[in-house]
């Protein structure tokens, strides 16, 4: 483990399930437009994912930030690897690169068009 607890828990928690997203809220009621726009693209193509509620634990709020050296929540994580705010996340939905990335991944979810 490291020296910073805050980070050790942030790595369980991106190690112990494929999608995590670090999000304002929860899944069912997101507490900021950014998390639920997130929310919305994952619900959409229905993957199976994790939210943690960052305000939940101000630990982890300000943790995420350092870990991840990205200065906004929401984040998304697959496979243990951080793959972007809102922003980068629609805009890889909207080319299909989110889709791949999944794909490549070998995780499941519903191929369906941006709408």
């Amino acid at each position: 483990m490291s020296d910073n607890p805050v980070f050790d828990r942030i790595k369980d928690e991106i190690g112990s399930t494929d999608v995590v997203l670090f999000m304002k809220g929860n899944p069912m009621f997101p507490q900021c437009g950014f998390s639920a726009a997130v929310v919305g693209v994952l619900s959409h193509m229905q993957i199976k994912f994790k939210g943690i509620d960052v305000l939940q634990d101000m630990e982890i709020r300000e943790g995420i930030k350092a870990f991840s050296s990205w200065p906004t929540i929401p984040q998304l994580y697959v496979k243990g690897e951080f793959v972007g705010g809102c922003d980068i996340v629609k805009e890889m939905f909207e080319a299909g690169e989110l889709q791949k990335l999944l794909t490549d991944n070998g995780i499941a979810f519903e191929d369906a068009p941006a709408s």
